[in-house]
């Protein structure tokens, strides 16, 4: 599997718009910034990066901050960094198991016996994605598709700024059924992060999102990472997120920047900057979040998906850097991309903008993200 290749179906729901417009700061460094724009010439809106190296930091933008505009993203700019929000849950649930408050082979059944889950379904298991729950914004499992609370087209766009209590979410995904026995297959399912989040409160007593902000945000210094709630807005400065849809047979493209991010709850819902993500994934692969024994559990694959404990693993092949830990994410308008080496010495973040046309997601997109790490890892 090509180091791309993962990460394609993160960017659904993402859209074109034209834009030249680059900024960078750091050494001169050519082969990133055309990595860069290639985001753009493939029609995305706008593109910020931070590559941290051996050659000390580079950072960049491209493209449009907002269409109609000419000014470039705000490379210090607030995006929503959709599943990368799962590194940030799996890493507090693996604080409570370091404080002895939860095992990860405990029933979650145990901790949150309102929702009558399979006694099976263990903590580790949602947090791999082995639980066999269905996800809640739509699922696609052994060749089938299998619609979910909106989270797409113009139902999403009607809808967006509905709030949804998580409660809500987990009910809907087991009103579905289980796509397979717990521990059997593996899913990636949002409501398994949702309930992880839940976990996180019913351990503690408090909300997933100040055990974030105590055991994450405020140890590491990120001032810039929000998680929301149901909060419609995007603090600072940002570049807009657009999302084209075909509404009825018609072409239409929609300011999705803000939205009510409730319906992702614990599993896409936090707001970040590519330097904060910087620093969360190298103090985490550094070993400075969580104890040894933990991070290697979090580390290791699940043979079928290369996901470990909300964190992806897989080789960059024999001429990169070796092993690379990501996870990526998007919501509609927004994508985010965060890849680290295993010592988190070398890291790439980045924000992707949604414009006015479709992106072709099958040859262009993988084309232009390997272009990136190439850069980045194989230099």
């Amino acid at each position: 599997m090509g180091i791309a290749a993962l990460a394609v179906t993160l960017v659904a729901g993402m859209a074109a718009a034209g834009g030249t417009a680059v900024v960078e700061a750091g050494q001169d460094r050519p082969e990133l910034r055309d990595a860069m724009r290639e985001f753009v010439d493939i029609g995305f809106a706008g593109m910020q990066v931070r590559v941290h190296d051996e050659r000390g930091e580079w950072v960049g933008s491209a493209g449009v901050r907002k269409l109609g505009a000419s000014a470039p993203p705000p490379t210090d700019g607030r995006f929503r960094v959709g599943s990368n929000t799962k590194t940030f849950v799996a890493t507090v649930v693996l604080h409570l198991v370091a404080e002895g408050r939860l095992d990860l082979d405990d029933p979650v059944a145990d901790h949150l016996p309102r929702f009558g889950l399979d006694p099976r379904i263990t903590v580790r298991m949602l947090l791999q994605h082995t639980s066999g729950i269905f996800n809640h914004t739509g699922d696609y499992y052994d060749g089938k598709a299998m619609p979910g609370l909106p989270s797409t087209g113009r139902e999403w766009v009607d809808n967006r700024f509905r709030t949804y209590r998580p409660e809500e979410l987990v009910r809907f995904a087991l009103s579905q059924g289980p796509l397979f026995a717990p521990g059997t297959d593996w899913n990636y399912s949002n409501t398994n992060y949702t309930l992880a989040a839940l976990l996180i409160e019913q351990v503690t007593g408090h909300s997933y999102a100040e055990e974030v902000r105590r055991r994450v945000l405020r140890p590491l210094g990120l001032r810039d990472t929000v998680v929301p709630g149901a909060w419609s807005g995007l603090p600072g400065p940002h570049a807009h997120g657009y999302y084209h849809y075909q509404d009825a047979g018609h072409p239409k493209t929609v300011d999705v920047t803000r939205r009510n991010p409730s319906l992702l709850f614990g599993a896409g819902d936090m707001i970040s900057t590519t330097q904060d993500l910087h620093t969360f994934f190298s103090a985490l692969l550094g070993g400075r979040l969580l104890p040894a024994p933990l991070l290697a559990e979090m580390r290791t694959p699940h043979p079928k998906s290369g996901f470990g404990l909300g964190l992806r693993v897989q080789d960059a092949g024999p001429d990169c850097a070796g092993t690379l830990f990501f996870h990526n994410g998007s919501t509609v308008g927004y994508g985010a991309l965060v890849y680290s080496t295993p010592d988190g010495g070398k890291t790439l973040t980045a924000s992707i903008t949604g414009g006015n046309a479709e992106v072709d997601l099958v040859e262009d997109y993988p084309k232009a993200l390997d272009g990136l790490l190439t850069e980045v890892f194989c230099g």
